[in-house]
């Protein structure tokens, strides 16, 4: 039933090495990380179930899945993040997104209990999912994690810097490292001022944002907000 609502013990291995040049890059002594796939649109195999469910409907409909999560407690809730291929959506949109996607779910029942629907945008702090999202947002702020140990620790928070080939590039208080994106267990930007006031820009210009805000937004996008 929906209802719609708008790590294991391991052999003690060498630390990975890291060369430095015009940008560092690690290099992880693992024979089995080349194998090692991570899927950060949907992780766990029944999001990548309800991923392979969902993706045509949402697709056909001109959006695109940034994110599926079913997070299980007290209530179980399955979260999608969407969007149309320019970054943006509307509340309506996510309504529309929401009545089809629970329609094929019904059909094709891939989750046992009880659950909510929840369908929305990624937001301002989005998580980052897919190679494109780390070029699209290249110069701002981001946190990055992986699955193994780099250089003795799994998080990096830097400046987005694009990507080369199949790694991401991100600029920390060291330099500019590259890190292969099938190692990264999760990745999101950073609310920062200059992150707000790029979306509000974005919103703005598109007109989806209220009239009667614009000299508040129009404030804050110019970086004069008084206090």
């Amino acid at each position: 039933m929906i209802t719609n609502s708008g790590d294991l013990a391991s052999t003690p291995k060498p630390p990975p090495e890291i060369f430095h040049g015009p940008r560092a890059r690690f290099f992880v002594p693992n024979d089995k990380s080349e194998e090692m796939m991570n899927d950060l649109i949907a992780k766990a195999a029944i999001d990548r179930r309800i991923a392979e469910i969902i993706t045509p409907v949402v697709e056909d409909m001109g959006f695109e899945v940034v994110r599926v999560r079913l997070m299980t407690g007290k209530e179980s809730i399955l979260q999608i993040m969407v969007q149309r291929p320019d970054g943006q959506i509307e509340v309506d949109e996510c309504a529309q997104i929401s009545t089809a996607v629970s329609a094929v779910l019904d059909v094709e029942d891939p989750i046992l209990d009880v659950y909510t629907l929840e369908v929305s945008s990624p937001g301002i702090d989005r998580p980052l999912t897919r190679m494109k999202d780390f070029d699209q947002w290249e110069g701002f702020e981001a946190k990055v994690e992986t699955d193994e140990l780099i250089d003795g620790r799994r998080r990096f928070k830097g400046q987005l810097a694009g990507t080369e080939g199949d790694e991401i590039l991100i600029t920390i208080a060291e330099g500019t490292i590259g890190l292969k994106f099938e190692w990264l267990s999760d990745a999101k930007l950073v609310l920062t001022d200059e992150l707000i006031r790029d979306v509000l820009r974005g919103r703005k210009d598109a007109g989806q944002i209220d009239e009667t805000q614009f000299d508040e937004i129009e404030t804050i996008i110019d970086g004069e907000e008084n206090t």
